[in-house]
């Protein structure tokens, strides 16, 4: 019996499709293999069931070549199947392993993409260590340990003070400030309108300069 190894030799890569072919080659396998003995059980006498009477002459109930064809056959078969159960034991080891490679590449390059962003990040100029539940801050998503590189029109480059935020937040009341932040090596974006609130302030957040 040729099998898919067989027929591509040196071919170490192996699909899903293919291993599903050698699958659906071992059932037929075995069905005929389950064929063959229904044949022996037909007649009556199994693999090795006697096929002469005893003074040692063919016995002339049975069809002595129809079982003879059905025990090689199954003979063959059953090391058809032997040999067919350790290529998909060996095809799916393969796959396996090309999945697990694959996933470590695709997980490797996402690091190494959020290596990139965070470099290209401009470095942060606030940090935020308070948000209060239910504030217009909470709301937008802002979040404690935020590092702000973004707050309306005040951004890294003209940055002095926490002064430059809280006048952007007084002069922008019921107005969307576009706010960007990195959390976790990723650029956050939020939109964040300073209002009234049961709290204080028009943010309900704490926002602390970062040491640069």
């Amino acid at each position: 019996m040729k099998t898919t190894a067989e027929n591509s030799p040196g071919n170490t890569e192996m699909t899903s499709d293919e291993v599903k072919n050698l699958i659906k080659k071992k059932d037929e396998i075995e069905e005929q293999i389950k064929a063959y003995y229904d044949v022996l059980e037909d007649q009556g006498v199994g693999v090795e069931g006697p096929l002469v009477d005893a003074e040692g002459f063919p016995r002339a109930d049975l069809n002595l070549y129809q079982i003879r064809t059905a025990r090689h056959s199954i003979s063959c078969l059953q090391n058809d199947h032997k040999a067919i159960m350790t290529e998909i034991e060996e095809a799916l080891h393969k796959l396996h392993a090309r999945d697990k490679a694959k996933r470590e590449l695709d997980e490797a390059g996402a690091q190494e993409e959020a290596m990139e962003q965070e470099v290209n990040l401009p470095p942060p100029f606030a940090r935020v260590d308070a948000v209060t539940e239910n504030s217009p801050a909470c709301r937008a998503g802002l979040r404690v340990g935020d590092k702000v590189i973004e707050f309306g029109s005040v951004n890294t480059k003209n940055f002095q003070n926490l002064q430059n935020i809280a006048s952007v937040v007084q002069h922008s009341e019921g107005k969307p400030l576009r706010v960007a932040v990195v959390r976790e090596g990723q650029k956050v974006q939020m939109s964040l309108t300073p209002q009234k609130w049961s709290g204080r302030g028009l943010l309900g957040c704490n926002i602390v300069p970062v040491q640069r």
